[in-house]
């Protein structure tokens, strides 16, 4: 980084879009779903891009970004390996955030909510869609586990690309869906000035949401 590049003076306007009370539906998994078919359409920068927040069992956040596959029953669902660093975290703590970023569309979306597992027969439908290299690599890579070098695990991807040549290539136990139920979602849109539109919904106990303006 050059010493002369001063980061508090990079900043830039947001202009070309706004958001108000009046553009949103009672329910906010109808404006995300919108907001992801925008960004598909506007053909951003991998636009299903999702950024998974868990924490350690020290209570220590740990992110990471995985592809958002499907918006299902009110759900965001993923798919990765169970046995995964964040896999593990999972299993220990079911509270999760979720943060997509579309840089080109100025707009962010926050979901906080638990998540689980898809049923192996979801798994399994979504597995055999995948390419068959994806569907090799997911069987031989211990996601997250230190290895001994990039050779070691292409070695392991050869030999099971060779052992399933011609036949069909089945999901392993340790690797499925993950589905996050929210409870809050926060839509971010940036303006200028920094007075950014910002509205929360918040899951109330009779199935509905609340919907607020934040302040910027």
């Amino acid at each position: 980084m050059s010493k002369d590049l001063h980061l508090e003076n990079i900043r830039r306007e947001y202009s070309s879009r706004s958001l108000s009370r009046k553009d949103l539906p009672k329910d906010p998994i109808d404006l995300a779903s919108s907001w992801i078919d925008q960004a598909i359409a506007a053909q951003v920068n991998e636009p299903t891009a999702v950024i998974v927040g868990t924490a350690t069992p020290e209570g220590h956040p740990s992110m990471r970004t995985v592809l958002l596959k499907e918006v299902l029953d009110g759900k965001f669902v993923f798919y990765s390996n169970y046995d995964s660093r964040k896999g593990r975290q999972i299993a220990a703590n079911p509270h999760v955030a979720l943060t997509f970023l579309w840089h080109e569309l100025e707009r962010q979306i926050h979901v906080e909510g638990t998540i689980k597992h898809l049923s192996p027969e979801e798994s399994d439908a979504y597995f055999a869609m995948r390419p068959y290299k994806s569907r090799v690599g997911a069987r031989i890579s211990p996601q997250s586990h230190p290895i001994p070098s990039r050779e070691y695990i292409m070695m392991r991807f050869a030999a099971e690309s060779l052992r399933f040549v011609g036949r069909e290539v089945p999901r392993p136990d340790n690797w499925g869906g993950f589905a996050v139920t929210p409870s809050r979602i926060e839509f971010w849109q940036g303006r200028d000035s920094r007075l950014h539109d910002r509205f929360l919904y918040e899951l109330q106990e009779d199935g509905s949401w609340s919907i607020h303006r934040l302040a910027p």
